[in-house]
This record gives C-alpha cells, sequence and structure tokens, in this order.
C-alpha cells in the first residue's frame, strides 16, 4: 500500500511531534526551504541546499548537512513517484529546544523537519496564461542582517497576504521608500530594451531560489542580461514584460497589474519558460 501524502519526519522520525520549547516554534528561530520535486529528483537542490547551509550560518544554527541529507534520502524513499510525479518538499531547521529568552542556548541542537506535499504540474494554466497581480499596502522594513535568508519569521508576508481574497494571483511588496522589492511568495523581474531587471535585496526581501536560477542559467542560455538595483515602483510602468519567480510555480507572466492590464507578448518570459522546463526535466 503506497504512503498518503503527506509525509511528515522529525528528526528522521516519521509523525514525530515538536516540542512546545522548540525555539522554531516560540521565535521562529530557524530557516526553511520549499523546493519542487519531480520523480523524487529535486532539480534544483544544489541552490537550495547551498542556501540553506548560509542561511544557518548567518544565523548561527550548526547545520549538520549529512544528517539534513540522511534524512531526506529516508523520508523520499517512501515516496511513491508514480502515484505523485509532482510534490513540494518543505525543509525546516530550527535552533531547537532552549529555554525561555531569547539568550541563545550554550547547547544547541538543531531540529530538522522534513515534509513532503502533493504538487502541481509546472506548466500550470498560470504558467501558461499568465496572472493579474496587486500593489499591497503593507511595506516592507529594511534589515540588512536578515535580507536574502528565508527565515522563519514571515509575519511581514503573512499579513501582505491578508489583504486581499479576490483574483489576484499575487501581491507586489514595496519597502518603506517605494522601491519595489519582492512579492509575496515570489521575487520580480522586468523585461526593458531587451534586459532583464529585478530589485537589488540587499535591505529586504528573500532571495529566492529560482531569482538566483534566472540569472545564472536562464537568462544567460538566451543570452540576455540581468541588472540587478533599486527599483522604484514606476519602473513596472513601463516595462515590456513582468514575470514573477519562485521555485515551486517557476515562471508566471504577469498580465494585469491592479486592474490595468499590460499588453504584454511576455516573448523574453515566454524564452525563460522553455529553459526552465528543459532543465527541470
Amino acid at each position: 500500500m503506497s504512503a498518503l501524502l503527506p509525509l511528515i519526519s522529525i528528526n528522521g522520525i516519521p509523525d514525530a511531534m515538536i516540542s512546545s520549547l522548540d525555539r522554531g516554534f516560540t521565535y521562529g528561530d530557524g530557516v526553511f526551504e520549499t523546493c519542487r520535486c519531480t520523480s523524487g529528483r529535486i532539480p534544483l537542490w544544489d541552490f537550495h541546499r547551498e542556501r540553506l547551509i548560509n542561511s544557518a550560518r548567518r544565523l548561527q544554527i550548526p547545520l549538520d548537512e549529512p544528517r539534513l541529507q540522511e534524512y531526506l534520502d529516508k523520508l523520499l524513499l517512501n515516496l511513491q513517484f508514480n502515484q505523485y510525479p509532482d510534490t513540494v518538499i518543505k525543509i525546516q531547521i530550527t535552533r531547537g529546544v532552549g529555554g525561555r529568552g531569547y539568550r541563545l542556548p550554550d547547547q544547541v541542537n538543531p531540529t530538522y523537519c522534513i515534509g513532503i506535499f502533493a504538487g502541481n504540474h509546472l506548466q500550470s494554466p498560470l504558467f501558461l496564461n499568465g496572472v493579474d497581480i496587486r500593489v499591497c499596502d503593507l511595506r516592507l522594513g529594511k534589515n540588512p542582517a536578515l535580507a536574502g535568508i528565508k527565515h522563519l519569521n514571515r509575519l511581514e508576508h503573512i499579513l501582505a497576504r491578508a489583504e486581499w481574497h479576490d483574483e489576484f494571483a499575487e501581491g507586489l511588496l514595496l519597502d518603506g521608500d517605494n522601491n519595489l522589492i519582492e512579492a509575496t511568495v515570489s521575487n520580480v523581474f522586468i523585461v526593458k530594451n531587451k534586459q532583464l531587471y529585478t530589485p537589488d535585496l540587499s535591505s529586504s526581501g528573500v532571495a529566492g531560489v529560482m531569482r538566483r536560477t534566472l540569472i545564472e542559467k536562464l537568462a544567460p542560455a538566451i543570452n540576455v542580461l540581468v541588472n540587478i538595483e533599486s527599483m522604484p515602483y514606476e519602473s513596472l510602468l513601463d516595462a515590456d514584460e513582468i514575470l514573477l519567480t519562485n521555485s515551486v510555480f517557476g515562471i508566471w507572466p504577469v498580465k494585469n497589474v491592479a486592474g490595468v492590464s499590460t499588453n504584454l507578448h511576455h516573448s523574453i518570459t515566454r524564452q525563460l519558460q522553455q529553459q526552465l522546463i528543459q532543465l527541470l526535466g
């Protein structure tokens, strides 16, 4: 009998429980990754693993990479690839159990939580047809110490996503200076004069794995230059194309911003999507 999703393990133990004193629960003290998995393979695992290691290092969490790989491989053995060809793997690593208060424990034993969830085929209707998006009222704060990290403190994004319950697929996030930073679960790119532009994330935002994949692999494959710079919101108004990236859904063309049609052909976006399809197999 095949295992039903989701599959969850805590420190390699299936269906285990997390302590109420775990700092991931009490303080959001940890990092996480959300990965697309196809037939039991994580095509972008090298980038996910590298970000996970670097993020844990920045938060002074002693991640044991061989142990993480052991727990991941063990859980994947229970996945029926034929029944679930497209899945999503979420990896959370916390600082582990600690006492009350913010002071770091003298002895840190990280908690490794891994979950496998049902996913969708990459070439979804939104991937193929494009999305309508809005601009969130919430403004992101600036914090260079945490910028780029996918840490467990996501209250800004939760509050931003709570702003709408209608047809919009995503919401853009600006900082206090009205600079474009990202969207609630994705990174943002625009095309202007056959070049790509994406916001600088040195002060806020999450440096996504699909963002890195586009910059380092997809764009070079079609000979398109990527510029990383500060981008005022007005950059969107005269863009030739707008696209969103996420490691699970891939690349979404944007066809409508806040009810205003962009009337975009997305020629470069479509080329990037084709490169992504080839890369992910």
